[in-house]
């Protein structure tokens, strides 16, 4: 299911601004050799991320899947100067591939890539954080979610990818262990009375969630 035209998806990209050298590169060996390309962020949601950061400036970064480490390098040019970002991978060899790409960039010493199941590794990451962006496995989203709520600074927040799953949690009835993780982890973050949302339609869908004053 095409949830956005190709002519609005291709026009995106023109009007968006450019990725660095570096994100280009990135982007283009993630297409060319990996088995899953797909799961890159790419030009469009990269450049929301960095605009994104850049206009809160968190002190503290965490990213629960980094992939190819694209998304971790869009997010960390937002960072303070005393700021950093951590990034949790499960899979050894994005993990390595990950800290390859990062250690070309400028931001690298900004970057701590974490290898292992992120259920493990949060709670040992003693840090109120600013900006949480979650892009791993969907059926665990809401364990991340419940996880992390109450350890967001003043104004944090949670930014959950792929909330629309390709269009399979609109199918009735919907079909998936993934489809169903992901819109049973919507209605939940849409039901829970510490937050807001508002659910962004770029790319495979961005929800971004906001912890209430007092909350």
């Amino acid at each position: 299911m095409d949830l956005i035209h190709p002519l609005v998806e291709d026009y995106a990209s023109i009007i968006t601004s450019e990725e660095d050298q570096l994100l280009k590169e990135i982007n283009e060996a993630t297409y060319t050799e990996h088995a899953h390309p797909h799961m890159l962020s790419g030009q469009v949601q990269g450049r929301f991320l960095s605009i994104f950061s850049q206009l809160t400036r968190p002190q503290n970064i965490l990213e629960i899947g980094t992939f190819t480490g694209y998304s971790a390098l869009c997010l960390a040019e937002g960072l303070t100067e005393n700021g950093h970002l951590h990034t949790i991978e499960i899979r050894e060899e994005d993990a390595k591939l990950s800290k390859q790409n990062i250690s070309k960039s400028a931001l690298a010493n900004k970057i701590t890539v974490h290898c292992g199941n992120a259920l493990d590794i949060i709670p040992t990451l003693n840090v109120q954080w600013d900006i949480v962006f979650i892009d791993a496995d969907k059926v665990s989203y809401q364990s991340y979610y419940d996880l992390l709520i109450d350890r967001l600074s003043d104004n944090g927040c949670i930014l959950a990818d792929n909330v629309l799953f390709h269009g399979q949690i609109f199918e009735n009835p919907i079909k998936g262990k993934n489809p169903k993780a992901i819109h049973t982890f919507n209605e939940y973050v849409k039901n829970d009375p510490r937050t807001e949302t508002v659910l962004l339609t770029i790319r495979d869908g961005l929800l971004l969630i906001k912890k209430k004053k007092n909350a």
